[in-house]
């Protein structure tokens, strides 16, 4: 038995694990640029369009996939706001919401107004048809996040 196997202590980072030779052990610059390879090509929602982290749901944020990007949507004061001029009262908003009478044109100007950062060249037709294509169902999420902001702020 090895002394460090019997030491009650934990091994100190720079120290490899049991049985790992410390040549084994890889660069830290080999291991950040593998972990942004895989961020890069893993087609999840591990990061927004512009590299940033994934929305945070304590902030009131969601994520949401359109036109093959993944958007997080930021329902500001400012956002709300000018969400409100163009749509009317949010509050009637999230009733006609409830009662299952929202438009899909309503949606989409919430979500437009709502883009913490729009990709350049996206153009809200193209965002809306995107958000089309992708379905209401698959935009549900997003919205009950934003409508729940609405109602309970931060």
């Amino acid at each position: 038995m090895s002394a460090a196997a019997t030491s009650p202590f934990a091994s100190s980072p720079s120290t490899p694990p049991a049985g790992v030779a410390q040549d084994e052990l890889q660069p830290s610059a080999e291991v950040e640029k593998r972990i942004s390879t895989l961020r890069q090509g893993s087609g999840q929602a591990s990061l927004d369009t512009n590299g940033n982290p994934p929305a945070n749901p304590v902030r009131g944020e969601a994520a949401l996939r359109v036109c093959g990007l993944v958007l997080v949507l930021r329902p500001s004061f400012s956002a709300l706001v000018a969400a409100e001029e163009e749509l009317g009262p949010l509050f009637a908003l999230v009733e006609r919401a409830a009662a299952g009478g929202l438009k899909l044109s309503e949606m989409a100007g919430l979500f437009w107004h709502c883009l913490g950062e729009r990709p350049a060249g996206l153009t809200r037709e193209a965002f809306s048809d995107g958000l089309a294509d992708g379905g209401m169902v698959a935009a549900t999420p997003a919205l009950r996040v934003l409508l729940r902001q609405v109602l309970q702020g931060r």
